[in-house]
């Protein structure tokens, strides 16, 4: 039997999509096309010259890049090799942490663009298995053991002239158990591990995810996030790969602000038939629609959220749309489409069909706006760990709230503490099985046995099956609240609804370690409290003016208390009692958030220790304490 490689799969497209667009990257301001048979001849060009400069079988290359074509050649071409890609992000500036990953996974190779050369450059002296460092780019000082793009092609292209036999043999003896990627994790709660995915695991989530949701060739996605995450990596590149559709990246700006801001005017070129997205992009392009139709006005706003909520109550949960009293909302929701929500969905280019929602868990309301302006965000559920597709809801199949239905070919069930399956509907560990699961993690073989047993990848993730199969996804247990009886509570739901349903609280973090209470530390929105405490004529430098701003925090978390505007929604007692205010929010920069955005509760909670330790003494417990008041006045700095 065939081995069911990458190069295998990549072969096989080339055979049946030959002339079909498979990258599109803007040049000269428009976007040109490369097809799958151009990109193979610059793979094995590329291939061959990493051959001659001496990369084997089993070698490690490290990959930073923004998305571009060169991202998706040198990963091809360090496969054709047999060799091993360790993709990178691009967000990573500290030195300690780019050295880390390129150490610990041995890179005899550096592949980079020249945005990031200068990092290599800062550590390579740290780094003794480095051979050599290949750049993207032309540079205008170019150092010894560093050797271009346009002259690893040249190297390669007079391999071939004479080695195309052994050049063949080399790539087509590629077993589909040997080791594609070490992917790092972002470590949200922990150090990083280095994934160890084959290219079976790759091949098979990219089987199993389009059985799942089917792609036709036609298909076309802008790429809008990092090309390293492994969500974008199987279901933006090899999905698209696999089924003749195409993959974009956005214009690179002279910084990643510009970079961002080109997304937008991106989408409207592409006209893209379906997105990645993570929560906090959908938060954006949401409050970029919801500021386009305040900019038109009173009436057209209240039209807006008249037409929302009419799209609501016909959706229901999706899997409900139309169905019984449903049905008579149908000819004003049509007239609402063709007058607002079809002129929003022009500004994503007009094709775009559907979202797919991965790296955290997307609010339900969000979910809702989404799809009641015609464009669904899909969650789904996954981690590196399993390549890393697991669930998905899809056009076909969707509950909104729901992580959706488990792809084909993947055994999951829920698990108590001992392991011992649970029956449905009770909550417990995600568990898993299937050809997609990690080979273990590098060089780390206590977290490896810890983490799969007997073939069973043990997620560290809470969630239950509904009756209709839907896979519910509730957090991770390294992140869940516990409370001092034991009782556990997954925080992210409240912490979702604090940032969601108030304009004063831009960033949030619950902490509870078997404690008397729960406490939060909140990142407030300062221009936002302080045009509030101008209505009551107040100002930060005095301490009335101080103990308002802090009362109209508390404000916001007593409307999910008894007799509040959202009562009931979640237990009382997991609610925060107390909080601290803090002067900094969290950011990649300051490495409180990875590279997927989610915050890395373990650097917050060691970095706060102090603070979260004075919230549990009586002084702390007042929210009036003198640690809030000090962070409100000094608000203006």
């Amino acid at each position: 039997m065939e081995q069911r490689t990458i190069p295998n799969m990549f072969e096989e497209s080339v055979i049946k999509y030959a002339g079909n667009p498979l990258m599109w990257e803007k040049k000269n301001d428009k976007y040109e096309a490369l097809s799958y048979s151009e990109m193979k001849k610059l793979v094995y060009k590329f291939a061959a010259g990493l051959m001659k400069l001496g990369m084997n079988k089993g070698d490690r290359a490290a990959l930073i890049s923004e998305g571009r074509n060169d991202w998706v050649m040198s990963e091809l071409a360090i496969l054709y090799c047999d060799a091993v890609n360790v993709p990178i992000s691009v967000k990573i500036d500290e030195s300690n942490d780019l050295k880390f990953r390129i150490s610990h996974s041995e890179c005899k190779f550096v592949i980079v663009s020249k945005n990031h050369l200068h990092k290599i450059r800062k550590i390579k002296n740290d780094l003794p298995d480095l051979e050599k460092v290949i750049v993207f780019d032309r540079v205008d000082d170019p150092r010894d053991d560093e050797i271009t793009k346009e002259e690893i092609l040249k190297l390669g292209e007079e391999y071939l002239k004479h080695n195309e036999d052994n050049f063949n043999k080399a790539w087509q003896s590629i077993n589909e158990n040997d080791n594609a990627n070490i992917c790092y994790t972002s470590g949200t709660t922990a150090d990083p591990k280095g994934i160890i995915l084959t290219h079976r695991n790759y091949t098979a989530n990219v089987e199993q995810a389009t059985a799942l949701l089917p792609i036709p060739e036609y298909y076309v996605s802008l790429l809008i996030l990092p090309w390293d995450h492994s969500f974008a990596h199987t279901a933006g590149i090899y999905t698209l790969m696999k089924n003749g559709a195409s993959m974009a990246s956005i214009q690179l700006g002279s910084s990643p602000i510009e970079t961002l801001r080109n997304i937008p005017i991106n989408i409207k070129e592409i006209k893209p038939t379906f997105l990645l997205s993570v929560p906090a992009l959908a938060k954006n392009f949401r409050k970029n629609i919801e500021a386009g139709i305040r900019a038109k006005g009173e009436k057209i706003e209240k039209l807006f959220n008249r037409a929302l909520q009419t799209a609501y109550d016909y959706n229901g949960l999706g899997c409900d749309k139309g169905k019984g009293m449903r049905k008579l909302k149908k000819p004003l929701l049509a007239l609402y489409d063709k007058i607002l929500f079809s002129k929003i969905r022009e500004g994503f280019g007009g094709r775009l069909e559907f979202f797919i929602g991965g790296g955290a868990l997307l609010d339900i309301e969000l979910q809702k706006f989404f799809y009641a302006i015609g464009i669904p965000m899909f969650q789904g559920y996954g981690l590196s760990e399993s390549a890393p597709v697991i669930s998905s809801n899809v056009p076909a199949l969707h509950k909104l709230g729901s992580s959706g239905k488990v792809v084909k070919n993947l055994q999951v069930k829920i698990c108590n503490e001992d392991g011992i399956e649970l029956p449905l509907g009770e909550k417990g560990e995600i568990v898993c099985k299937g050809e997609n699961i990690m080979k273990g993690y590098w060089k780390n073989e206590n977290a490896t046995n810890s983490s799969i047993k007997d073939g069973w990848l043990y997620t560290g993730d809470m969630g239950y099956f509904d009756e209709d199969g839907y896979l519910y996804v509730l957090g991770r247990f390294k992140s869940l609240l516990i409370g001092s009886d034991g009782e556990k509570y997954s925080p992210e739901g409240i912490e979702e609804a604090l940032v969601e349903k108030s304009n004063l609280i831009d960033q949030v973090m619950l902490h509870n370690n078997q404690d008397p209470y729960t406490i939060a530390l909140i990142v407030p929105n300062k221009e936002s409290v302080k045009n509030e405490l101008k209505k009551s004529g107040l100002i930060i430098h005095i301490e009335e003016g101080q103990k308002k701003a802090i009362e109209i925090i508390q404000q916001q978390i007593n409307k999910f208390r008894n007799g509040g505007e959202f009562e009931g929604q979640f237990p009382e007692r997991w609610l925060p009692s107390t909080f601290a205010l803090l002067g900094e929010g969290f950011t990649e920069q300051n490495q409180f958030m990875n590279s997927t955005l989610k915050i890395v509760r373990g650097k917050i909670t060691e970095f706060y220790k102090i603070r979260i330790d004075y919230l549990y003494t009586a002084e702390g417990k007042d929210i009036f304490n003198y640690q809030n008041k000090k962070i409100v006045e000094r608000f203006e700095e």
